[in-house]
């Protein structure tokens, strides 16, 4: 190799000179790699970009490999977030509610729309994982993340996101045109909330929560069944209480105060959780508690006086009771998996069958 040569291979920043390297040097010498990284203005970016760049190889060899796309399309479902799945039974509180949820059409209809939503819902999942990437890689709770660990590729998950919502609307159109409106609608806020109203404090709870009330109203326009204004109170100050309590435990395991929250993550707290502190969230817990426990109660004393019985008063004891245990809970430094927390606290899901025990018998037996 001449001695230009070998200066060029020296300076990888002088890409007008690596001309002058010789193929047939380069065959001699072995396999010789030239890597080229761009100047970094922040470790976080640099970071996001080379995880970014292996991720697009990655899928070009997999694409060849039939390995290696299993475990691309394994990790591409768990960006899906499928446990996330279990909010779309919301979509059966409105019909369920009126009685009808076993009438001619309806169940049909009510799959339709929680297919739809679930296919909506890991849409805006993959393009929040591709804007949050770079933060994501930097936070020990979520840098195992396909998109942020670099499992998934940007462009892949941007792609994979397009077809999820276009079929998530036709899902939806398919059952009934006002449902595809209600997506998009879904599609549209949570947008909104990725590229702006996180950051923004008030505005993101209730933007999330915002995202609970209209997967229930969703199956009131899926079914054609008129939503009460007790069911939106209910639902607003209720999903108010969840969003609220998540954000409560964030809150405190970013400041150390959880021991069982990762720690290092107080530098990666996005602006509208620094604006809060515990108290003011307590404080909306408490008032977005007692507006739904005395909405419902309401709600079952009205019914009470129409001479149906004493079975939606009954239904008050376990709500309330799941309401306090829930609160509790989110106190002792769970909260952040809403989820996760129903599902795995034996008490909560005592209450919640227990709730819907006795208002499947105030509806289809009692009324």
């Amino acid at each position: 190799m001449r001695a230009g040569s070998a200066r060029a291979a020296r300076a990888p920043w002088a890409p007008h000179r690596m001309a002058q390297i010789e193929p047939t040097s380069i065959e001699r010498a072995g396999a010789l790699r030239v890597s080229v990284a761009p100047p970094r203005s922040a470790a976080g970016t640099a970071d996001a970009h080379d995880t970014s760049v292996a991720a697009d190889a990655r899928d070009a060899s997999d694409a060849s490999d039939p390995g290696g796309f299993a475990q691309t399309a394994a990790a591409l479902l768990r960006a899906c977030r499928p446990q996330q799945w279990v909010k779309n039974v919301l979509v059966l509180a409105a019909p369920g509610a009126a009685g009808v949820l076993f009438d001619a059409e309806v169940p049909g209809r009510v799959a339709l729309a929680f297919i739809a939503f679930c296919l909506l819902a890991s849409c805006t999942y993959l393009l929040n994982d591709v804007h949050d990437r770079a933060e994501d890689a930097q936070n020990p709770s979520k840098r195992g993340r396909p998109v942020a660990s670099g499992e998934v590729s940007p462009r892949l998950a941007v792609v994979t996101a397009a077809v999820l919502a276009v079929a998530g609307l036709l899902v939806a159109t398919a059952c009934r045109p006002e449902l595809a409106a209600v997506g998009a609608g879904y599609l549209a806020l949570t947008a909104a909330y990725t590229t702006w109203l996180r950051d923004v404090a008030v505005a993101d709870i209730v933007a999330v929560a915002a995202c609970f009330i209209i997967r229930a109203i969703a199956g009131g326009v899926a079914t054609a069944v008129p939503v009460s204004r007790w069911f939106v109170i209910v639902t607003c100050f209720g999903a108010l209480f969840l969003v609220a309590g998540k954000r409560y435990a964030e809150l405190d395991g970013a400041s150390g105060l959880m021991p069982s929250q990762p720690t290092g993550t107080r530098s990666t707290i996005r602006p509208s959780l620094r604006a809060y502190s515990v108290a003011y969230l307590q404080f909306v817990m408490m008032v977005a508690g007692a507006v739904a426990i005395g909405a419902y109660c309401l709600w079952a004393f009205q019914h009470r006086a129409e001479g149906v019985g004493i079975w939606y008063d009954i239904t008050i004891v376990p709500f309330v009771m799941w309401v306090f245990r829930y609160a509790l809970l989110v106190d002792q430094g769970s909260g952040h998996a809403p989820e996760e927390l129903v599902l795995g606290d034996r008490f909560l899901l005592s209450m919640s069958v227990a709730w819907a025990a006795l208002f499947a018998g105030a509806v289809y037996v009692g009324g």
